[in-house]
């Protein structure tokens, strides 16, 4: 994510901390904040896709997706 996007979500933080937003500025946090989630989501499955787990005898093993069993 840019580093303006950031900068514009802890701007509208910290505004609605202090005095509020608008209408239209509480979608624009709400929509930048969807988008940082899906950002940051998208990295962390992305470091675990690439994590590998090594066992005493120096085997390595990818790490799996977990099936639910409620499906």
């Amino acid at each position: 994510m840019e580093s303006c996007k950031i900068a514009k979500i802890n701007e509208l933080s910290r505004k609605s901390k202090s005095v509020g937003l608008t209408e239209e500025e509480k979608k624009e946090q709400a929509i930048l904040r969807q988008e940082y989630l899906a950002d940051m989501t998208k990295n962390f499955k992305a470091t675990l896709d690439n994590v590998v787990l090594v066992d005493a005898d120096g085997k390595n093993t990818c790490l799996k997706k977990k099936v639910s069993k409620h499906q």
